[in-house]
Parts: C-alpha cells; structure tokens; sequence
C-alpha cells in the first residue's frame, strides 16, 4: 500500500487531522520564502502533538549544513528533504532519512537523478521560478528511470487524481500540498481525510 506525506503543514490541528486520517508523513517546511513557511515554534508544537509512528521530515531550500543541523536536532526530525540544488555531495552523510527534490521538466529529470545517494527522490513539477507547491501535474510517462521504490510523487496531485497516479505509477508514497488545502498554508480536513482513502484503496 502506497504511503501518504501531507506537506507544507503549519499548524497542530491540520498536523492531526493529517494523523488521525492515515498519513505517515507530515512534511514541515523551513523556506522562508514559502507560503507554507513554518517558524521553529509552530513546527515545535507540532512535532509535540504528534504521534511517535508519524515520520516527520524537515523540507529545506538550498539551506546551511549547520541550521539542519540544529533544527533537526531540536524538532527530532526523522527525515531530510532537500528542494533546492543540493549537490549529490551535500546529501551525502545525514543522520536522518534523505529525500531529494527532483523539478521534473522532461523524460530524462529522474534517471539523471538516480544518482543522488538518498533513500528517496521526490518527483515534483518544474515551474519556473518556483521551487514547489505549485498545483502542477507532471505527465506521468516521464517518470522513468527511476526504482519505483524509492520515489516519492509529488506535482499537482489532489483527492480526484492521486487513485490514477498511484495505479500508473506506483510509488513508494505520494505528496501532497497544495493539492488539499483551502488557502495556501491551511488544509481543507476533507481532502485531507479524501485524498489519504482514494490514495490508499488505488
């Protein structure tokens, strides 16, 4: 059965009704320049309030070894997201589990990508100028080239689509943001609770 990441969540009540649902990931995102940005506090009282079982995966931009450091330290991350042009290198020696963001923008993104030495890639839309969370669907014959165990798909997925994206592909898990939310950065509790069922039963 696929897994479900409910992403960019800012607040201790959309981070249970993500738990209560079924998710087993909640993604909390350290881009300042994010809509879905959270402070260390807000994701502190998060992290506090949810249960042990749920992974919780720290999203980063382009972000200071040292500031991972120390934010995972303090939240008890169990994962590392890089979205940015983080290096190969750069994702090398982490504690944490490692995710790498790939902006897919044609067939060849995740095979070029296969060489990250992460436990997953995340397969996001590539739009220009932006770096995620953009409501954008990747067409699903370009995600090749890449072990389905390890890939994570993201990109415009919502509770009408992601049943046909899990068939087509079948990943690891599936991420979602924008996808069930009712304004940028607070989640709509019924595509919450919609998109984990058709997600899962796919």
């Amino acid at each position: 059965m696929v897994r479900v990441k409910i992403c960019g969540v800012t607040n201790v009540e959309d981070a249970g009704v993500a738990a209560a649902a079924g998710a087993a990931a909640i993604g909390l995102n350290f881009y300042p320049k994010s809509p879905r940005y959270v402070s260390v506090e807000s994701a502190e009282r998060i992290v506090d309030a949810l249960p042990p079982e749920i992974c919780k995966v720290g999203v980063f931009v382009d972000e200071e070894r040292q500031r991972i450091l120390d934010l995972a330290a303090r939240l008890r991350l169990d994962a590392l997201q890089f979205h940015g042009r983080e290096s190969a290198a750069y994702c090398q020696d982490w504690s944490q589990k490692r995710i790498k963001a790939v902006r897919v923008d044609g067939p060849q993104a995740l095979a070029q990508a296969a060489v990250y030495p992460v436990d997953f890639i995340l397969a996001d839309a590539y739009v220009e100028g932006r770096v995620g969370g953009t409501g954008r669907q990747i067409p699903l014959e370009w995600l090749t080239g890449i072990d389905r165990s390890r890939l994570i798909l993201a990109g415009g997925l919502n509770a009408e689509n992601v049943a046909h994206a899990v068939r087509h592909v079948r990943p690891a898990a599936v991420d979602v943001a924008s996808g069930v939310e009712k304004e940028p950065g607070k989640k709509d509790p019924d595509l919450v609770r919609k998109f984990i069922e058709n997600a899962k039963n796919a």
